[in-house]
Parts: structure tokens; sequence; C-alpha cells
């Protein structure tokens, strides 16, 4: 009777492990299929596909998944003052509007966690993300960025400085040693993660050990930080220095660059992975059609020598950014 009811025992748990293995393999190849079906690069959020390999979340294939807003919102990236942009903005809003039959509004974001918050929860549909915040929205909430601010010749981008007062004792990278330096957030390109490569491979200097860091929250922060004694270095993207030179909001003579560094995208242009298509394209034909000459954004930007829109691709112009970002570790999680 036992070994009857062992054999029958052992044959149920031979049984068992057959079913399980057979699961097992089934639920393998379900895996392997969805993987094959909905390929994506390995920072990428699993939410997301990316079967063109074009680096950029694919629009969902099920139209029910894609958004169509009464109202679309638009952010600039975070600064000092968001209504001054606001204003700077007013035009090409209006005409965004005209161009996509939608309301327009403009949402002044505090800071690069909020804007990318935003566009996570589907509050956020086009926006501008500095240098530095276009891999982790990439990769992380869904951005499609298409579009960049440019010269009439087509030139492009800006550098980071490390700055300094114009008076101040400090003439070189290696006096920095057992300083702070400002930085603006751990998003940003040339606020964070560039100065923070290029000082590590340059001059084998490292944050915390080398210096201290602080972070102002915004470009326009750490400037105005150091012409008032408030920082003694900062690290910024020139472009803004100059824009706020032209406008009165600094004196940049009273300012001196420790260090410059190679030319660097600008702001990338986009619009949220899930708008609907006819819609996306739409926005598009926003930024392409828009006429610069005699408009504010113009005369803001002008400042800094951008004339107009030029289309981009985040796998092509953000490739020196991805590099930074893999030199330092970044993963793309918020």
């Amino acid at each position: 009777m036992m070994k009857n009811f062992l054999t029958g025992r052992r044959s149920a748990l031979v049984g068992l492990a057959a079913t399980v293995a057979g699961v097992s393999v089934a639920l393998t190849g379900l895996v392997h299929a969805q993987a094959q079906d909905c390929p994506r690069p390995p920072q990428m959020d699993e939410r997301f596909c990316d079967r063109d390999g074009d680096l950029v979340a694919d629009a969902p294939e099920d139209p029910s998944e894609w958004i169509d807003p009464d109202t679309l919102i638009f952010a600039y990236t975070p600064v000092e003052d968001p209504s001054v942009y606001e204003n700077v903005w007013g035009e090409f809003l209006e005409h965004m509007a005209a161009v996509t039959g939608k309301n327009v509004e403009y949402f002044g974001v505090q800071s690069n966690a909020a804007q990318l918050e935003a566009m996570r929860a589907g509050r956020l549909h086009v926006t501008g993300f500095n240098t530095g915040s276009n891999p982790m929205a990439v990769n992380a909430v869904g951005f499609v960025p298409f579009a960049m601010m440019a010269s009439l010749d087509g030139s492009f981008g800006y550098e980071m400085e490390i700055i300094v007062r114009a008076d101040s004792d400090i003439q070189s990278i290696e006096d920095l040693r057992g300083r702070q330096l400002a930085f603006t957030s751990q998003t940003s390109n040339s606020g964070f993660k560039a100065p923070s490569a290029l000082l590590q491979a340059e001059f084998d200097m490292i944050e915390g050990r080398d210096f201290e860091a602080v972070f102002s929250g915004s470009h326009e922060n750490s400037i105005l930080g150091v012409v008032n004694g408030d920082y003694e270095v900062a690290s910024i993207a020139n472009s803004v220095l100059t824009r706020m030179d032209a406008r009165g909001a600094v004196n940049k003579n009273d300012l001196r660059a420790i260090y410059v560094s190679q030319t660097f995208p600008t702001t990338g242009y986009g619009y949220v992975y899930n708008l609907k298509p006819e819609l996306a394209e739409k926005v598009k034909e926003a930024f392409f059609t828009f006429e610069w000459e005699g408009t504010k954004l113009a005369e803001e930007f002008g400042k800094s020598g951008e004339e107009q829109f030029i289309p981009i691709t985040y796998k092509e112009y953000w490739e020196v950014i991805r590099q930074i970002d893999e030199v330092q570790g970044v993963e793309y999680r918020l």
C-alpha cells in the first residue's frame, strides 16, 4: 500500500513538474514575444516602446491610448521669473493655437523635477526641456523632441562656462580646490553634468573631495548669485548670461570665465509621446511655420543668436550628452 502511495505521489510530482515546466516555457515564450513586439533601449521606461530604433518612445498603437486635449499646456524650461517668459512666448502660443485649433496655455514650471513630473502625469503636452534634462525626459516620461532654436545660418548651441566675479582671486580651475561651486540642478547639462564630468576627466577634481557643491535652482540664480557675492563660483550656460546681459539684468563685464567648454545643443522642444499623432504633426507645423521677425521671441532669444526653429533628432543631436551621462553613471529614473 505504501509503495503504491509513494509511486502515485512521485507520478503526481513528476506531472506537476512537467506542468510547471510547460507553464515556465510558455511564460518565457510570452515574455520573449512581448519583448520582440515592444523593443526599447535599456534605459527607457518599460511603459514605452521604440520599434523604429530612434531612441524615443513610439506613439501607442492603440488609438484609445492617444490623448487629444481641448487645451494644450506648454511650458518653457524653468527660469528665475516664469512670468517674463510667459510674455515672451505669447505670440508663439497664439500661433500654435491657430495651427492646431486648440486652446494653448502657458505653464510656468518652477523646477526641472516639476516639469518632468507634469509630463509624466499628463498635465504637460508640449515643452522645451533643457539640454541635460532631455535624456531623462525622453526615457522616463515619454518626451519626443523634434526642434531646437538656431541662428539663420543653421548654427546652434552654447558653451558651459565656470564663472567668477571679475575681481575674484580665483584665476584658474585649480583655485577651486577647497572652495564651493554653485550648480543649478542635477538634471542640467551645463549646470551640473558636464562640469562634473569635465572637472573629473581633465583635472581629477571630484565633488565632495576637492570642492563642495551647492545648488541654486537655475542658471539665472547662479549668475545673480555670483554677481551679488552669494557664490564664489558657478557653472552656467553662457547663452543665458548673454540674454540677461542684453536685457540689463546683469553686466557680464562684472564676471569672468575660468573655463569654457565645447559647444552643446540647446533646449530641445517636443511633445508627449501619446499625443494624438495628427495633433502632434500640427504641433510640429506650428514650430516650423512661426514667423519670428518682430516678435518678443525674436527680441529675447535673438540676444543669443537664436532666430528660428530647426528640426533635430534626439538620437543624433544628444549623443554627446548621453555620453556624458554614461561617464557619470546617470540612470534615467525618476
